[in-house]
């Protein structure tokens, strides 16, 4: 049944596209005609020793794709496909990956793994191929260099491909055993040891029982430590992975060993190679981010019997851990701002530096203070610019008391040094401090503030000027603007400092996008992000400043359309301006649709403004289309009832993003605009909802489309039930199925993860949302009684959901609101199931006992109406 394919494959690596076209057609043919010959045939070219290394790889790399993909839906079709497949074919296929493993060719063995592991992941989980992994270890002592090597690359992605509980603790223990046998330093072949290292990588969240254990625990953490002290660079990296991975996943085992930790990080961040050395801070960052989440957690009140406790290792490494960070910040490189995904030490320092000071709070300022007043004034710009991060970076978490004085000395020193320092490296840095001062220092809830209508003309001017820089100081100096001005968010009729100068600062922001160099450093996003929060957070005194500001945006978003005959480099910069633009008319129309008179001012472009959207949508451009209906979910709002004239022109475009699946966000920003439109349109909504009610439930039944899509969809049922009263009956037959279903996977969660937890709440949220407005729409209605036959079954659901306990507090106030629009809806006809219920006895009482004032508000609201029902 194989098939001789190399030619074909080596074709399709052709540099001559008519060679390469038609190669690649054959194997698609060849594929759909015939997929167990093809899946076939490509694993024995992989396997065959004699064929050319391309052929080979190219042919696993077929195969993994065969097996795998990143979107859920399409995951799922190809892992039917492979489990439907005939297993005398499955059979070969596995036989002969296996038989890779022994290759001489490194990369046909290293594909072979990794193909490996996606049959296991599939495989494994349906107790199929259980003989796998034990034939993997059986003769790993036994066989030469290469294929140990290439044997332990394969358990690591196995471990990668499949959860714990698939693998039971017996192999576990095996896989553990050959994996760290392979690390020791004994292990004379450097593969063999670097792939058992990054193998344990992959292997650490199996190791639960192992890590329980005193004594398999010291001997893992022994062999782990040798391995970063590797004479080869890429093993101490592997193996400060490990440490990382270790340092997060089993914080709570980590007191005997953490002194030596310190000492072996200390070293490497001292003086090994960089690669090395970034995964050693990383490993203290790591265990910031355990400290920092169960304080946070407990709240920093800390009971013997919390869930882990906190062993504060930080606090106690604090006078050594400090100063082997600022050492780093010292070792920064020249071109470091040039390029924006760089990575270095001194960043990396910088960084985790951050998060101690989160993580200790006060204890971190006198630590700090000394390296900074040493450095700030010296010739050398990487010690000016060392002190300036170091500050910048220890801003938040320390009590705003702890450095308000230091901070009010530091001010102007670094509105000079940002004008006036020679260093760019030292100007970039001081903007970004000063934004992080206005972030956490500044604004209603700091009580003696840092920005005082005597110091504010001249951080403005300073600012402003800094804007004038080079691009990567312009973007920084628009970030502190940025926070300057959500600082005065809620002044309310005090008034901002800001407003003398807001039709200065809006020209300069505007002077900014039209550089000629405000592409790099995200510098005219930036700007752009921070005239939509000057414009948030300006008063009613510059409304009509913001007013102009309607035909200014209006005539760059024209020019943008008038583009003609663009090259897709010119055209990916014309939609992204657009959306810019989209985003910023969003901002404009929210402020001005806040007061009657500015609205009623807007309303005279409403026509033009409608009409640029119009194009806009026309241009057929993902990024734009989000940001655009993101503009029109505001301009809904804005116009209201007389929305229904652009309706008829609009509605095509409303369709297109309902049925947008590929670019899901599209289709997500879309279901929220219905919300919004129905809001704005009320009953004149009515002719388009049997079109926008077959897209949702087309959504709602396709495999292809994300999931996070759906719990909005569900609200949307709400939104569109609400604003049409009765007349949603004729879609109940169709949207209560769908809830129903949608209710059941809910339920049974327990024993998931985090994530999945906080979607089955999203999704949870969603439904009861649905049923809310059905319930308030249908009220008063003779068509009420369309619902009683819901009623137990809604009721079962959230007698369900109070069960699992694992609803978070919006599942709750919903929850608890959807009781009482039930009761209050149905009345008496729902009294018998009512008295019955679980929800309405133990959960209503849970949530008029609740700390959280709109649980507590719901509850009582719903406590009202059941007592009605249950008394007529």
């Amino acid at each position: 049944m194989a098939m001789e394919i190399t030619q074909f494959l080596l074709s399709a690596q052709s540099v001559d596209s008519t060679v390469r076209n038609h190669a690649e057609e054959t194997l698609k043919q060849f594929q759909e005609q015939n997929l167990p010959g093809f899946l076939l045939s490509l694993s024995a070219e992989l396997a065959n020793e004699e064929k050319q290394v391309e052929s080979r790889k190219l042919a696993g790399l077929i195969l993994k794709n065969d097996l795998d993909a990143k979107e859920q839906h399409r995951k799922y079709e190809l892992i039917q496909r492979w489990l439907s497949l005939d297993v005398s074919v499955k059979n070969q296929i596995k036989a002969l990956l296996l038989q890779t493993l022994s290759s001489t060719a490194a990369d046909a063995r290293s594909t072979a793994s990794q193909v490996i592991a996606k049959v296991a992941g599939i495989e494994l989980p349906h107790k199929q191929w259980p003989e796998l992994i034990l034939s993997l270890l059986s003769s790993i002592h036994q066989v030469p260099p290469h294929v140990k090597q290439a044997t332990l690359e394969t358990l690591g992605y196995i471990c990668e491909e499949v959860i714990p509980e698939v693998v039971d603790q017996d192999q576990v223990n095996k896989i553990l055993t050959a994996v760290v046998q392979g690390m020791n330093a004994n292990e004379s072949n450097v593969e063999v040891r670097l792939a058992a290292t990054r193998a344990l990588y992959n292997a650490l969240g199996f190791a639960q029982a192992n890590f329980s254990n005193d004594m398999e625990r010291d001997y893992i953490m022994r062999i782990v430590c040798e391995a970063t002290l590797a004479p080869e660079v890429k093993i101490r990296q592997a193996a400060f992975e490990c440490l990382v991975a270790i340092g997060s996943t089993y914080y709570e085992k980590l007191a005997p060993y953490i002194q030596d930790i310190f000492n072996i990080t200390s070293k490497a961040v001292r003086g090994d190679d960089e690669q090395v050395a970034l995964q050693a801070i990383e490993f203290w960052s790591s265990i910031c981010d355990e400290e920092i989440s169960i304080l946070e957690e407990c709240e920093g009140d800390f009971t013997a019997d919390s869930d882990i406790p906190c062993y504060y290792f930080i606090k106690q490494a604090l006078p050594a851990l400090v100063p082997m960070l600022l050492e780093t910040l010292l070792k920064q490189e020249e071109d470091q701002d040039l390029d924006e995904g760089a990575w270095n030490i001194a960043m990396a320092g910088g960084t985790c530096l951050g998060l101690v000071a989160r993580t200790v709070g006060d204890d971190i300022v006198p630590l700090v203070m000394p390296f900074i007043e040493e450095n700030i004034t010296k010739s050398d710009w990487r010690q000016r610019e060392a002190a300036t991060y170091a500050f910048g970076s220890i801003l938040e978490g320390p009590s705003p008391g702890k450095l308000i004085r230091t901070v009010n000395v530091a001010l102007n020193f670094m509105l000079t040094a940002l004008t006036k320092d020679p260093s760019s490296h030292v100007k970039d840095t001081t903007a970004w401090t000063l934004g992080r001062i206005f972030e956490f220092l500044h604004g209603a809830t700091i009580p003696t503030p840092i920005v005082t209508r005597e110091n504010c003309q001249q951080i403005i001017t300073v600012l402003l000027q800094s804007m004038k820089d080079v691009p990567n100081v312009a973007e920084k100096a628009c970030g502190a603007l940025y926070f300057l001005a959500q600082g005065y968010e809620d002044v309310g009729s005090t008034g901002s400092p800001l407003t003398p100068y807001f039709q200065e600062i809006v020209q300069s922001l505007l002077n900014v996008t039209h550089r000629e160099d405000s592409g790099e450093s995200r510098l005219r996003t930036a700007a752009y992000e921070t005239l939509n929060e000057v414009v948030r957070c300006s008063t009613e005194e510059t409304a009509g400043l913001v007013l102009e500001l309607v035909q200014v945006i209006m005539t760059e978003l024209h020019k943008t359309l008038e583009a003609q005959k663009l090259s897709s480099d010119e055209r990916e910069k014309q939609n992204e301006l657009q959306g810019l633009l989209c985003g910023c008319l969003q901002v404009i129309i929210q402020k001005l649709s806040a007061s009657e008179a500015t609205k009623h001012a807007f309303l005279r472009y409403a026509d033009q403004v409608m009409g640029l959207f119009l194009q806009v949508f026309a241009s057929r451009s993902a990024t734009v289309h989000e940001e655009a209906m993101l503009a029109i979910g505001a301009f809904a709002y804005a116009t209201g009832q007389n929305f229904a004239k652009y309706m008829p022109d609009f509605y095509q475009y409303l369709e297109m993003g309902l049925q947008n699946f590929e670019e899901y966000q599209v289709c997500a920003v879309t279901v929220g605009v219905v919300g919004d439109i129905c809001r704005a349109l009320d009953e004149k909504i009515l002719p388009y909802c049997d079109g926008i009610m077959t897209h949702l439930l087309k959504d709602l039944s396709s495999s292809q489309l994300h999931r996070s899509v759906k719990p909005p969809i569900f609200s949307c049922f709400g939104d569109i039930a609400l604003t049409i009263g009765d007349n949603f009956a004729k879609y109940l037959m169709y949207a209560v199925p769908m809830l129903q279903s949608a209710a059941e996977v809910s339920v049974h969660t327990s024993g998931v993860d985090d994530e999945m937890i906080e979607y089955t709440n999203l999704l949870r949220n969603g439904i009861l949302e649905a049923y809310s407005g059905i319930f308030q729409g249908f009220k008063n209605s003779a068509k009420a009684e369309l619902l009683v036959q819901h009623a137990p079954h809604i009721l079962q659901f959230l007698d369900s959901i109070y069960m699992e306990k694992d609803m978070d507090d919006v599942v709750m106030k919903t929850a608890i609101g959807v009781l009482g629009d039930l009761a209050d809806t149905l009345g008496s006809t729902a009294a018998s199931l009512l008295q019955q219920s679980l929800s309405s006895k133990e959960f209503l009482n849970e949530c008029l006992l609740s700390d959280d004032h709109l649980i507590k508000e719901s509850a009582e609201w719903a406590r009202l109406a059941i007592s009605r029902a249950i008394s007529v």
